[in-house]
């Protein structure tokens, strides 16, 4: 099977709303409608479980139901940190999946996952045992010296910018979140299932990404989210 895993347990104070960004409308939709509708058109993808905050739990079911998202299983409650909820999401999957299952992890707030990269993400993790959605850098990157100046660049071509989704065999990651929460590597801060895996002494395969697959942190982000939905491609761009 191939299961996604939607964290979708923030509250989202950087976008100064009175309600998570998750659950904010776009155009009489709520954002994470937009993000479940592309795993529930998805042909490879067999189901769905949400990592919800909590008291919003009924409100996601209801939505579920309004837009046809049949292939919802499963409602989690999210924990203090990313971390914990993407654990409590994995652990739920426990005498449910098989080692060899793929789950996908991916943001709520990236409600513009393409099926193009959402399936190269599920092949590359058939095949390598894990896959990261990742496109090259293209902007120069410079390491600090002091609160004003540098002396040294990282070359573009050695980086790629990783996000979700990202893919990983259930037994990996089970086992990936028990070791690190045992031993308390890669679970604080800014850390992510990638970064953890990294930290756990695991190698990652890329996979194809988009620019248009953004995360919803700020109001300028939902502008351009709404200039997305409303945007046709040019018929003479190939």
């Amino acid at each position: 099977m191939n299961i996604a895993v939607i964290i979708a347990g923030g509250s989202g104070h950087r976008m100064g709303q009175d309600i998570p960004k998750q659950f904010i409308n776009v155009y009489d939709k709520p954002v994470i409608i937009y993000t479940l509708e592309g795993f529930q058109k998805h042909p490879q993808i067999d189901a769905i479980e949400v990592v919800c905050l909590d008291g919003w739990h009924d409100v996601l079911r209801a939505y579920a139901k309004q837009f046809g998202i049949d292939k919802l299983k499963w409602i989690v409650s999210g924990g203090s940190t990313g971390q914990e909820s993407i654990r409590n999401g994995i652990y739920n999957l426990e005498g449910k999946c098989s080692d060899d299952d793929i789950i996908i992890i991916h943001d709520g707030i990236r409600p513009l996952v393409d099926e193009t990269v959402l399936t190269d993400v599920i092949i590359k993790a058939q095949k390598y045992g894990n896959a990261v959605t990742s496109l090259p850098y293209n902007e120069q990157i410079f390491v600090i010296d002091d609160e004003i100046s540098t002396v040294k660049y990282i070359p573009r071509e050695t980086l790629r910018r990783v996000s979700t989704p990202q893919a990983y065999t259930f037994g990996k990651l089970d086992w990936a979140y028990h070791e690190a929460f045992e031993k308390e590597i890669g679970i604080y801060g800014s850390s992510y299932t990638n970064t953890m895996m990294v930290e756990l002494g695991e190698r990652l395969y890329f996979a194809a990404g988009s620019d248009k697959n953004i995360k919803l942190t700020t109001k300028d982000d939902l502008e351009l989210f709404k200039a997305y939905l409303k945007s046709d491609k040019d018929n003479w761009l190939k």
